[in-house]
């Protein structure tokens, strides 16, 4: 990930109506399968806020692990201990390690094709019937100026996601499309305002007026309760995959 969007991601990811939204996301889905005490890893973790949240909701013992320093450097501000620098195509870990795996949008950045790799790796440290929460930004046609800034290669169809987790060893407990709602605004933006007006590649994460915080946080608060009920949506933004190792 660019180095510059660390600095705009820890300003942001406490209050930011889409850190707040996809974080309730995952929580419901993650609430149901959660084991309290569990030994995590997040790989990618950024600035470790996430690691912190997991290990305040459920217990778990994380492990936060990112490519760089940058966001280690955030992660040790928020008192996290075990952080490790390593990359996710090549885990510094011996095999079955792990009870869970964490991955937000982190695979994304990895050229097209790279990706086995990573998942033959989270399959490898994880325990037999270990849990994998991985998020991936989804359909190429949303491909924006925020992409190009963040340094994300590639995106992700259901299909080819699923297909991925599955060839390394995993079953796949549910998958859903997310940030559904806000789609027409998105494609309009990406597709048609952003060119039209030439725009250069910049962050999408920096702060807006607190109404239009709470307008496009409503969505996400929706997707959620409906998520946790069970439901799916089609078609959206991003993809969740709740998934895991099989037991041989």
């Amino acid at each position: 990930m660019n180095p510059a969007e660390f600095s705009n991601i820890a300003r942001s990811e406490r209050d930011f109506w889409w850190y707040r939204g996809m974080r309730e996301i995952l929580f419901r889905m993650l609430d149901p399968v959660a084991v309290r005490g569990a030994s995590a890893l997040e790989t990618g973790c950024g600035t470790g806020y996430l690691s912190k949240l997991l290990a305040e909701r459920y217990g778990w013992r994380m492990t936060p692990l990112d490519l760089g320093r940058e966001g280690l450097e955030y992660a040790r501000g928020y008192g996290l201990a075990n952080l490790v620098q390593g990359d996710m195509v090549a885990l510094p870990f011996a095999r079955d390690t792990f009870d869970a795996l964490v991955s937000m949008d982190v695979v994304v950045h990895l050229p097209r094709g790279e990706e086995p790799r990573a998942f033959a790796e989270f399959a490898r440290v994880l325990k037999p019937g270990g849990l994998l929460a991985l998020r991936a930004s989804a359909l190429e046609a949303l491909h924006s100026r925020h992409s190009e800034f963040a340094g994300e290669r590639q995106r992700f169809t259901r299909s080819r996601l699923v297909e991925g987790v599955r060839d390394a060893g995993f079953e796949v407990q549910r998958v859903t499309y997310a940030n559904a709602l806000l789609l027409p605004i998105a494609l309009f933006k990406f597709r048609v305002w952003e060119p039209l007006t030439g725009a250069l590649p910049s962050s999408g994460v920096e702060p807006v007026p607190r109404w239009l915080d709470v307008l496009l946080h409503t969505p996400l608060r929706l997707e959620a309760g409906w998520i946790g009920l069970g439901g799916s949506f089609p078609v959206g933004q991003s993809l969740v995959v709740i998934a895991r190792k099989a037991i041989k």
